[in-house]
């Protein structure tokens, strides 16, 4: 209950409907813009309801002390972001006004004020010299524009009176006393009686009859003592939806002012097939336009789906209309016409009802001076051979017969259906007209002003949202097959919210099974994960997870098999048994973005074309082939080659092969040995170390476990597949394929000194390793750039993903960039980077490794970044762009040996990462770097981030000793250590080193 104690501290909107509006079935509140918002977080058609709402939240109300405001919703209104209303010591009631031209003023209300901004008058359609009274310095006039604000005890004064008589009348309290209801203007006879210039006599006597000149008596009293000021907003703009046709279409194609905050746009929600058949200054909302539609410039359509070839000349507003309604239009030619479909609701019978008139007829004017679809009454009954007495009855005066009142449009027929031709032949040359008249004449016939209350406006909403989620498929389609960078998520949203997720899933699902391409059927899986998850409005449990459920294993063999469209519909009708509640959903969309995952694997596995293998001398039984690799500093563009953003957004990565304290820290050595068996050794940190996991293959079966990466042997297994030195899966057992192509079998060593976690992209580089050290033991040989290929075809195979800059840093020797295209098959290219003489030295001497103590956590960092790719978040976009312009700024940086510019593609390097991952700044690492801020030129943490290796590029050079006082100063480190790199412009190396390796 509203009581004076709630309107102390209360902050109150009322938006007040207003009357019937010709153009808009649901009224002028909801008429439609044709606007889009593509930073609103669900997807939706924005009515003027919603631009007042925004306007008056945003804009207006902004600082406004406790009170009332009112709002009329019968006008477009545009305020500049900032509007600056002064709230200090104000008092009473507030009147906000718009700046408008003298001309629109004398249509219109304006306010007479004085100096202070105290209204002295409300005028109304004035004569031209009162209208010039009102006017500021600049030749404007402060226009009414239907917005109010009472302070608190205005608001409480006013309310009190709700339980007076005669203002009892206005509630239905009062009705239901049995009081005659009156109407009240809410400027003419409540703001007005607050204006200095009125007299209790003057404003009294203006109010007609008996009753509201007692009620305006009884508001005098009440608010007679507040003070009413005027806030006129420069810039700001009003437009007052009036009875015009012409005025409305104008306000639909017309761009709103710059203040306001919405920019309106030639389709708004809408699928059309041929958009360069839309003019410019042409407007289209909320509508689905199959084939040829031709509309002119000065036109709208909105609500409606309308099949091809169509024409639309200027000056129409065409609403309402179903797709059955195209074949009564074509071949009509339309001009300076409205034609509407209505949804009408008669007792219980519910039917469609087309109403037709003219851009410059006038509702009220009466037949005898004005015109019925732009050409004088008695010019269109002697066309059309309809006469008066068809459309008015006998007794009603001749003043009153206007088209408000006129029976044109039919209803009901004793036998026939009607349909859109009904009303369309009025527009016909009379040769056409004789035949329809005498059906026209025998429907039961509806003037407009009979069908207002009876128009059904929950149908006409139900009709609209049907028909945004159908041309939303549309959208689905037309984003997922064109590739484009739009994202999804806002519709799945609305779509899931609205009940429509049904349709929605069932076009991702025919989209995914009839594209023919890997590429598009994963991000159409990727949107059907996101509408399970959004199914599951937040409960469940996270999305990032397992999802090697048994139930799922048959569709996902299909998909691995390459048969996309039948794990596609296994994967539907296996998702229907888990629809029931928030933990299933979730688990579904999991396994929706294991599926995706398996398509992703395919599309990346094509790169495997890129790798040649040529033939080398087999090396001596027992002898060991040695590979040594530096590790990598990924400097700018790292995340641009990850999956699928590489290949559908294009990569590039800016690396450096880096000593880590003077030694290469990733290796791998290989032998044949006698027995046909496969013997695979991590060793610790070094060459030298003892043996930490040892595992032997004897049967192909103990290599089925090479796509689990956290099997034991996984990428030692997997590189034995993918260099096809073994045969998997096969018939051959696995002692016959070693002994038949090598006469024994191999032992396999690994190394690594960095810790796990570090970012300094070890696994990759040790597969890198392990290849072509495999390769050169098999007697084979293979290019750098075969092993940057051959490394992405592995880890696809080992299923851990990632994209290739870890190889690329690894194995090409000193700085570089390499780039991908947005392409399949998936190439990367690499251009070494030539830098300054004696700059390389100077990179040494300048960037220093902190070992920061803390491992990454983040297993599922991976997945959130592709799921925020394939829904193609806006700011996922616009980082992917900013990946590779920093990657391509750095590469110039080196080149150029500028040390800061560097620096700051580092910095922004980092900003970018965490855009891209959130959450992979640790708070130990974000203390570490604000300590060393002040001594470094940039700095940022290698790899993903979340812990491992920081790299920093200091001010001085040899700066180790002084970073280790710093950071030994700082609290809250942890186990932190300083190791020094420099950059390995040698490379990796293959060499055969005889028996004894060490």
């Amino acid at each position: 209950v509203v009581t004076s104690d709630v309107l102390r501290e209360a902050r109150i909107l009322i938006l007040h409907m207003g009357r019937d509006f010709s153009f808009d079935d649901c009224g002028r509140a909801f008429t439609c813009l044709p606007v889009e918002e593509p930073g609103a977080p669900a997807e939706a058609l924005v009515c003027n309801l919603d631009s007042l709402l925004g306007t008056m939240t945003h804009r207006l109300c902004v600082g406004s002390p406790p009170g009332v405001w009112v709002c009329s919703t019968d006008m477009l209104l545009t305020v500049p972001s900032a509007p600056e209303i002064d709230w200090d010591g104000f008092q009473g009631v507030r009147v906000i006004a718009v700046p408008g031209s003298q001309a629109y003023a004398r249509n219109h209300g304006v306010y007479l004020a004085d100096e202070q901004g105290l209204v002295r008058d409300i005028i109304y359609k004035g004569t031209e010299a009162q209208i010039q009274q009102c006017a500021g310095p600049d030749g404007t006039v402060p226009l009414v524009c239907g917005v109010v604000f009472f302070s608190s005890d205005a608001a409480e004064q006013l309310l009190a009176t709700h339980v007076v008589p005669p203002l009892d009348a206005c509630t239905y309290m009062g009705l239901d006393s049995g009081a005659p209801p009156i109407q009240l203007s809410l400027f003419f006879d409540i703001v007005l009686c607050m204006a200095g210039g009125m007299t209790e006599e003057d404003f009294v006597k203006g109010g007609g009859d008996a009753i509201v000149r007692s009620a305006r008596s009884v508001l005098w009293t009440a608010l007679r003592t507040f003070p009413l000021s005027v806030a006129c907003i420069p810039d700001a703009s009003y437009d007052y939806m009036t009875t015009s046709a012409s005025d409305h279409i104008c306000s639909l194609t017309l761009l709103p002012g710059s203040a306001s905050h919405f920019r309106f746009c030639k389709t708004a929600h809408s699928h059309v097939d041929q958009p360069w058949l839309l003019e410019d200054g042409s407007s289209v909302t909320n509508c689905l336009l199959e084939g040829a539609v031709r509309l002119a410039a000065g036109s709208v359509i909105q609500h409606c789906h309308l099949q091809g070839p169509l024409e639309i000349g200027p000056g129409c507003l065409l609403s309402g209309l179903a797709a059955g309604s195209s074949p009564a239009l074509q071949g009509c030619p339309l001009r300076d016409v409205v034609l509407q479909g209505h949804h009408v609701r008669l007792h219980d019978l519910p039917c469609r009802v087309f109403t037709l008139t003219g851009r410059l007829d006038d509702w009220q004017s009466p037949a005898d001076e004005a015109t019925y679809l732009n050409v004088p009454w008695a010019e269109f009954f002697h066309r059309t051979g309809i006469r008066e007495g068809d459309l008015w009855d006998a007794e009603m005066p001749r003043r009153s017969r206007c088209l408000l009142s006129a029976r044109l449009f039919p209803v009901l027929h004793a036998c026939e259906a009607l349909g859109l031709e009904d009303v369309l032949w009025l527009l016909a040359p009379a040769v056409v007209a004789g035949e329809r008249l005498v059906r026209w004449r025998a429907a039961w016939r509806m003037s407009w002003q009979e069908l207002l209350p009876c128009l059904d406006k929950a149908a006409e909403l139900g009709a609209r949202r049907a028909l945004f989620f159908l041309q939303g498929q549309h959208k689905v389609r037309r984003v997922l097959l064109g590739r484009q960078d739009s994202s999804l998520l806002p519709l799945t949203r609305s779509a899931v919210h609205e009940g429509y997720h049904e349709a929605v899933l069932g076009t991702l699902d025919e989209v995914a099974s009839t594209a023919g391409d890997a590429g598009i059927a994963a991000r159409a899986l990727a949107c059907i994960a996101d509408v399970l998850g959004c199914m599951a409005r937040g409960e469940g449990g996270l999305r990032s997870g397992p999802a090697a459920n048994r139930e799922w294993a048959s569709a996902f063999g299909r998909l691995e098999s390459g048969d996309i469209a039948g794990g596609v519909r296994e994967l539907a009708a296996e998702r229907q048994k888990w629809m029931s509640r928030p933990a299933l959903l979730v688990r579904a969309a999991r396994h929706y973005e294991g599926a995706e995952q398996i398509l992703i694997r395919q599309a990346v596995m094509s790169s495997c074309q890129f790798v040649t293998v040529g033939q080398a001398e087999l090396p001596p039984l027992g002898h060991w082939v040695q590979v040594v690799c530096p590790a990598r500093l990924d400097l700018s563009g790292g995340w641009s080659d990850t999956p699928p953003i590489t290949y559908e957004h294009g990569g590039a990565v800016v690396d450096v092969a880096v000593l880590v304290d003077g030694c290469r820290p990733i290796g791998a050595r290989v032998r044949r040995i006698s027995e046909p068996e496969l013997r695979l050794v991590s060793l610790g940190g070094t060459p030298q170390s003892e043996a930490a996991v040892e595992l032997v293959c004897r049967e192909l079966e103990h290599l089925q476990d090479y796509c689990q990466p956290h099997a034991p042997g996984a990428l030692l297994k997997a590189a034995f597949i993918c260099t096809q030195v073994v045969q998997f899966p096969s018939q051959k057992p696995l002692r016959a394929q070693l002994m038949e192509s090598f006469g024994g079998g191999f032992e396999v060593h690994t190394w690594s000194k960095l810790p796990h976690g570090s970012g300094l992209g070890t696994s990759s580089i040790l597969a890198g390793a392990v290849m072509a050290s495999l390769y050169r033991a098999a007697g084979k040989a293979a290019s750098t750039e075969s092993l940057i290929h051959a490394v992405l075809h592995l880890e696809q195979r080992l299923t851990t993903g990632g994209g290739w800059q870890d190889q690329v840093g690894g194995l090409v020797p000193g700085i570089k960039i390499g780039r991908s295209k947005a392409q399949l098959p998936l190439r990367v290219e690499v251009e070494k980077i030539p830098v300054p003489d004696g700059f390389t030295q100077t990179l040494n001497d300048h960037l220093l490794l902190v070992y920061t103590g803390k491992t990454r956590l983040a297993r599922n960092l991976l997945q959130d970044v592709v799921r925020n790719w394939y829904a193609r978040l806006p700011s996922a976009v616009q980082n992917a762009d900013a990946l590779v312009s920093n990657a391509e700024e750095c590469a110039q940086a080196l080149r150029q040996g500028n040390l800061p510019l560097i620096g700051k593609c580092l910095d922004r390097y980092w900003q970018q990462k965490k855009c891209m991952a959130p959450g992979c700044e640790p708070l130990a690492v974000g203390c570490m770097m604000d300590a060393l801020r002040p001594y470094v030129y940039g700095q940022c943490l290698a790899g993903a981030g979340g812990g491992g290796f920081l790299y920093v590029l200091t001010k001085g050079p040899r700066q180790k000793e002084a970073l280790q006082q710093i950071l030994t100063k700082t609290e809250g480190l942890g186990n932190f250590s300083i190791h020094s790199i420099e950059v390995d412009t040698g490379g990796f190396s293959v060499e055969v080193v005889g028996c004894d390796p060490k």
